[in-house]
């Protein structure tokens, strides 16, 4: 992912290295693993807002409406990196429930301590591979939007197997939408963004929100990161993708 979202390859490199035969054994992830050093402040907010906010993954269906303590549109997002963009999504609409996935530690203790400050109450976090949440834990039905923004591209051609938009990705992730539902991704890799709209014109049960059949201008909900505006100030393209759950 970029800017506050960009992955390490160490440990990817570090696999890469190794024998073929061992590479087979291991489970293709479409992240890096990257514990990290926690900050104090990230530290004392993963002690102090986790049994407040934090969801541990477990393999059996959760309900949302127990975890959040009301009925409401639901909005997951996939990879928040350090939180900055959720928090201030799930702040200026308190009337919707948000659900953020992120694999790296330090970026949910950002989160958190983030959440906290702003006194929100309509967030609730998991540190976990996104996948398995959708595979075991998200009922049928159960959201109202999915957001993917800025996820790792794996430029490199032999990693392309690696990106989390795939046919079968999308296809689970279907069903845990609500018909009408959104799937909303964003990439600044042209690349990633025609594979994207490659992946989504193919997959049954979705229409291109745009009127073009490509790409969507970036929706007010979306807040423009700091890494945005500078990339937009050299001249660097965002691609936006919004598809609809019909059937």
């Amino acid at each position: 992912m970029t800017d506050e979202h960009q992955p390490e390859q160490t440990l990817l490199e570090q696999a890469l290295a190794q024998p073929e035969q061992e590479l087979r054994k291991r489970k293709i992830r479409s992240f890096v693993l990257r514990e990290g050093r926690l900050t104090k402040g990230q530290e004392k907010a993963m002690t102090e807002q986790w049994p407040v906010m934090g969801l541990e993954y477990q393999p059996q269906l959760i309900d949302l409406d127990a975890v959040f303590n009301r009925a409401a549109p639901r909005v997951l997002e996939i990879g928040f990196g350090m939180g900055g963009s959720l928090v201030e999504m799930a702040k200026v609409a308190p009337e919707l429930d948000y659900l953020g996935i992120e694999v790296h530690t330090p970026g949910v203790g950002a989160c958190l301590m983030a959440a906290a400050e702003a006194k929100i109450t309509n967030l609730r976090v998991m540190c976990h591979d996104a996948v398995e949440v959708f595979e075991h834990m998200l009922p049928e039905q159960s959201l109202d939007r999915v957001q993917l923004f800025f996820p790792d591209p794996w430029h490199k051609t032999r990693h392309h197997k690696r990106r989390i938009v795939q046919p079968a990705f999308v296809e689970m992730l279907r069903s845990k939408l609500k018909i009408g539902g959104e799937f909303h991704m964003a990439t600044d890799w042209e690349n990633y963004a025609e594979h994207m709209l490659e992946v989504m014109q193919a997959a049954p049960g979705y229409v291109n929100a745009s009127t073009e059949g490509d790409y969507m201008p970036r929706p007010d909900y979306r807040p423009l990161t700091k890494f945005e505006q500078r990339g937009h100030r050299l001249g660097h393209g965002v691609w936006d993708l919004i598809f609809t759950r019909t059937e």
